[in-house]
């Protein structure tokens, strides 16, 4: 069968999209087993999630771009070769320091293919097709992301957590080799646009500085190190401002339309990505499942989503997509308000349909806010707004898993993940599910601004 040029590149960004989602997210079903292996507190055991997304959230907007000079399928060949090798290292991690590295290095891998496939799916399709495709790679990450909790499960339960990486490295070397041999064209927007170092460098160091900081606000280190983030960062926004070729356009923010999506998709992350961690210590801790039983019911959601994405994809290019993203988080915020309310006489069907309403809102929210950041700027600028989605959404992933530890460091304490502590467990999860809740709240608002906004093109 012979494809289309730009349907072989959603071919390949879809598959990209599936299974790096997929062995990240099925890392986090087997986290109660690497705790155990390792010797993990409940602190330590969250950053094995948090430790990836901070580094995608690091990386994300130099290889923006870094994406856009030397060209997108060159960033994908180098995001899949690192995450490769360290996926591979990973197995033979003799220790939670090891372990932790190697899930650094995957999220530096990911954070170039978050960019680049996103921009080259933007780049190769028409902008009356941009929305279906748009639709079409989310549910490539939908799809990894319901299927990762149930084969993660089996594959842990089974084989232990080494069997994860090993069945997902074959994949991903296909998907490179589909990429070098497949893929044919080449794109370059920025090709004559010298690298902006010193931005890079003055970001990095204040979203380490700002993310770290918040993850430890209990302490006055944390405090201290979260102020100074915040401080860099600003010194970050007047370099850009300044700087004829920045790594980022700040100045996109002056569109409502670009600002307010925006806005929408970092408060939807982040008041719906710990879901799933939450969810997951109540089924194996609270509830007493194996991580087999545990992947199944956590299944749910994003399967739900995986029907939705394509859906939503579709109608965001004849409904104003920001309108269907505030109908999208007015269903996250429901699914939180009812996730609140979790403690151990929960019944399990009221946690399913809470876990429906979780699936259905973020199903109809993703593709509708992406599509309407995207086509809100120039084309040649598509690959720094496909950094600014991926920046957004792994701020907001990160941000959400800070907040969860945080939520544990001032309820819990640094504890292992015992019996005795369980009833605090609860507690903490019902208290990160409510303030998820009013940020879910937050983009419905933020989503409903810029309806009427109008892009700047």
């Amino acid at each position: 069968m012979n494809l289309k040029p730009e349907n072989i590149v959603l071919v390949v960004a879809t598959l990209t999209s599936f299974f790096t989602v997929f062995l990240s997210s099925a890392v986090m079903v087997a986290v109660p087993s690497l705790a155990q292996e390792f010797g993990m507190s409940n602190i330590v055991q969250n950053w094995v999630t948090m430790l990836f997304f901070l580094a995608v959230a690091i990386f994300t907007i130099p290889a923006g771009q870094l994406s856009a000079k030397y060209g997108l399928k060159k960033a994908m060949v180098l995001g899949s070769i690192v995450y490769i090798l360290s996926s591979i290292i990973a197995v033979f991690s003799i220790n939670s320091e090891m372990f932790l590295l190697c899930r650094l290095f995957q999220g530096i891998g990911v954070s170039f293919l978050n960019v680049a496939s996103m921009a080259m799916v933007v780049s190769a399709f028409k902008v009356q097709d941009r929305g279906k495709a748009i639709g079409i790679n989310v549910t490539g990450v939908y799809l990894a992301t319901s299927t990762s909790p149930v084969i993660g499960g089996f594959l842990n339960f089974h084989f232990g957590w080494k069997s994860i990486f090993l069945t997902s490295v074959p994949f991903l070397i296909l998907i490179l080799v589909l990429l070098i041999t497949k893929v044919n064209k080449e794109w370059i927007t920025m090709g004559d646009v010298p690298i902006d170092w010193k931005g890079c460098i003055v970001y990095s160091l204040g979203i380490l500085l700002f993310i770290y900081g918040f993850t430890r606000l209990s302490e006055l280190m944390g405090v201290i190190l979260t102020i100074v983030g915040i401080a860099v960062l600003s010194v970050f926004v007047i370099i850009e401002l300044r700087e004829k070729f920045p790594v980022f356009d700040v100045g996109f923010f002056k569109n409502p339309k670009f600002s307010s999506a925006n806005f929408a998709a970092l408060s939807a992350y982040l008041a719906t990505f710990a879901v799933i961690t939450i969810v997951n210590y109540h089924l194996q801790y609270i509830r007493g499942y194996d991580s087999q039983m545990a992947g199944l019911i956590l299944l749910v959601a994003p399967l739900i989503q995986v029907i939705m994405a394509p859906i939503s994809g579709r109608l965001s290019d004849r409904i104003n997509p920001q309108k269907l993203a505030a109908v999208g988080m007015f269903f996250g915020a429901i699914s939180l308000a009812m996730l609140a309310m979790l403690d151990n006489n929960t019944s399990l069907v009221f946690l399913i349909v809470a876990m429906i309403f979780h699936g259905l809102g973020f199903g109809i929210f993703s593709s509708p806010n992406t599509n309407a950041i995207m086509s809100s700027v120039p084309p040649k600028d598509t690959s720094i707004a496909s950094a600014s989605v991926a920046t957004m959404r792994v701020i907001g992933q990160t941000m959400s898993m800070g907040m969860l530890t945080l939520v544990f460091a001032f309820v819990m304490g640094d504890v292992p993940m015992v019996s005795q502590y369980f009833p605090l467990l609860i507690k903490s999860s019902q208290i990160t599910c409510f303030i998820c809740m009013i940020l879910c709240i937050a983009s419905v608002f933020a989503s409903l601004v810029g309806i009427k906004s109008k892009n700047r093109i």
